[in-house]
Order: C-alpha cells, then structure tokens, then sequence
C-alpha cells in the first residue's frame, strides 16, 4: 500500500508514540487527522509541541475512544486507521482495572467495529509486548503464549482478540502491531527511562526504582513509528500481529547504572517498595523476536540504544521538557 494522500487517523495521537507517529505520517505525504482525548483546557496533549508546520497540516478530533459515536464520526472518508489511542500504566491498572476494559478493550470494539460498517481500508491495532509476560522462551516471537500478570495486559490481550475476531468474522484488513519497551522524547514518568533520567536532572542521588533485575527491549520511538508505517504498507501481515523489537535485552539494573555513568556518578539506586510490583505480576524477562517484521517490510532499526538514550537525555535536559515533569513524586 501507498501511504501518500491516503486519509490517515491516528487515535491516542496525543500521547508519547502517537505524537511521533503523526509526524512520521505527515512526512509520508498523509492527510493526518489526529484523535486527542477531549478536555476542557483544549490541551492537545504533545501534539501542542509539534512544530508549527506540522500542526497546520494535521486535523484535530476531539473525543473519547469510549464513544462509538464519536469514533464513527472521527473514522468517516478514512483510509487507514492506527489506533494507539489506550491506558498503559501498569500500577494504575491494578488501582481502577475498570477503566481499562473499558478504554482497552471497549475502545478497540469501538474501532473495529466502525471499520467494518464503513469499509476502512486498513486498520493497524496497538497491542503491547506484556501481553507474553514473562518470556517462557527467547527470542518471543508472535507464538508465544499470551499471559495476563497484570489488569493492564489483560486488557491488551481482550483487545487483541476482539481485533483477531473482526478479522476472521468480518474480513477486516488489520494487523495487531506489538511494540515491545518503547523510549524516548516525551515518553511520561511512569515508565523506567524518563524516571531515571529526571531524577538524575533534578539532582537527586538517591534514585528510586522498583525491582531492577527484570530485563526489557528497549525500542527507539523513531523505529517504533517507522514500524508501525512499514507494517501498514505490507498486505502480507493482514490477518497477523507483529512484534516491533530489536531482538536483545538489558537488565534495568544496567540500564540504570549506564544512565548514572553519563549524568551523575555520584549518584545510587535505591528501591522504593512503592514501585514493586506484586510478585506473580512482575514480567521478569522481555526480549522480541523481529524476524517477522524483517521478513515482510523493510523494517530495521537504525538507532542503537546508546544513540536512542543520548536523544532521550539531550531532550529532557531541555529545561523546558524537564519542568513538565515531577521527578520526585512516584508517577503511577
């Protein structure tokens, strides 16, 4: 498929991906049109920190992924539909499971459903590497069983059913797109990287973490983006999920101290029994095969994790990026 002039809907295009995802569209030639979550303030999210050529060539849709309404509105004259539009957090999860069936799971019913009743040329459905949990086997290719530790995965893994089983009921041309751990600029505070490297920026030596000894793949949010845009330009993975990873894995203990290494060595690790995760729900080992992805596109990644971290560092030492942030209260 050609992506040029294609009318293009991202939802969840607010958040940390989708935002850099829009950008990535509009460089293909794309009629963006950007699904942010309704707000009072008339926040964009991240998308209000796009370049003002950017944010001229898009479309804005305010709304609410739980609204069949308002997705069906959004998705009409729409070629392509990228939903990444969801709630990620795992500890939140285990606070108000509720409101992830509901975004997840309801919001991707939402979609599939719209794509169907107006013939949506295709459609790529976000899922998350924590659908595997804890690897029972490396490199975790596609096969791997899919095991619910947390509210947050099991949520992911409904969604992903719900999008399998429009495709084998009612032929719908999707791919269930798997990003394993994903970073980089204006990725929030819940997740590891941008923990770790505010605190360090803010000036705190004693860094708070969680348990450090599980090991992630850890994806550059510039070849996440390339993925997703790859993978809705191939027809053979219709009817498929694929993971985006780069097939190696690092401890976040070495993560951390490599982090420590470059901003403040003087600084040291310490666990906060907050940041824990109960035991059964920790997945202790992520590391995705990429073979499918490199056998039917073109797909690859360019940055190495030690050129992805220096971005992401150069970014939040950006004293305007880093006064958005909280670095020392536990984002959740």
């Amino acid at each position: 498929m050609v992506l040029k002039g294609k009318r293009v809907l991202v939802t969840g295009a607010d958040g940390f991906i989708g935002s850099h995802l829009v950008e990535e569209l509009v460089a293909e030639g794309c009629n963006v049109v950007a699904f942010v979550y309704y707000n009072s303030f008339n926040s964009w999210g991240w998308i209000d920190s796009l370049p003002q050529q950017t944010k001229e060539a898009i479309e804005i849709f305010m709304g609410d992924i739980r609204d069949p309404n308002g997705v069906r509105t959004a998705m009409k004259n729409t070629d392509i539909v990228f939903h990444l539009a969801a709630l990620i957090a795992i500890p939140f999860s285990y606070h108000s499971p509720d409101s992830y069936i509901d975004t997840n799971v309801k919001g991707t019913l939402n979609v599939v459903q719209a794509a169907k009743d107006l013939g949506v040329e295709r459609v790529l459905v976000t899922s998350t590497s924590e659908v595997y949990g804890t690897a029972n086997y490396i490199p975790i290719d596609e096969a791997h069983p899919r095991q619910p530790q947390s509210p947050y995965s099991a949520s992911k893994i409904g969604a992903d059913c719900i999008a399998e089983s429009f495709y084998r009921s009612f032929n719908i041309p999707l791919t269930i797109v798997r990003p394993f751990n994903t970073y980089g600029p204006r990725q929030s505070a819940r997740a590891i990287i941008p923990t770790i490297i505010t605190q360090l920026l803010d000036g705190i030596e004693e860094i708070k973490l969680g348990d450090v000894k599980p090991t992630r793949d850890l994806l550059y949010v510039k070849d996440t983006v390339r993925g997703f845009v790859e993978i809705s330009k191939s027809d053979d993975l219709i009817g498929t999920d694929c993971n985006i990873a780069t097939c190696s894995e690092i401890s976040m203990q070495e993560l951390a101290k490599g982090l420590i290494d470059q901003i403040n060595p003087k600084a040291t690790i310490i666990t906060d029994n907050a940041r824990l995760r109960p035991e059964k729900s920790e997945v202790f080992r992520l590391y995705g095969s990429n073979e499918k992805i490199k056998q039917y596109t073109n797909w690859t990644p360019i940055y190495s994790l030690k050129e992805g971290l220096a971005k992401t560092i150069e970014w939040f030492g950006e004293q305007s990026n880093l006064k958005l942030y909280k670095p020392r209260l536990y984002n959740i």
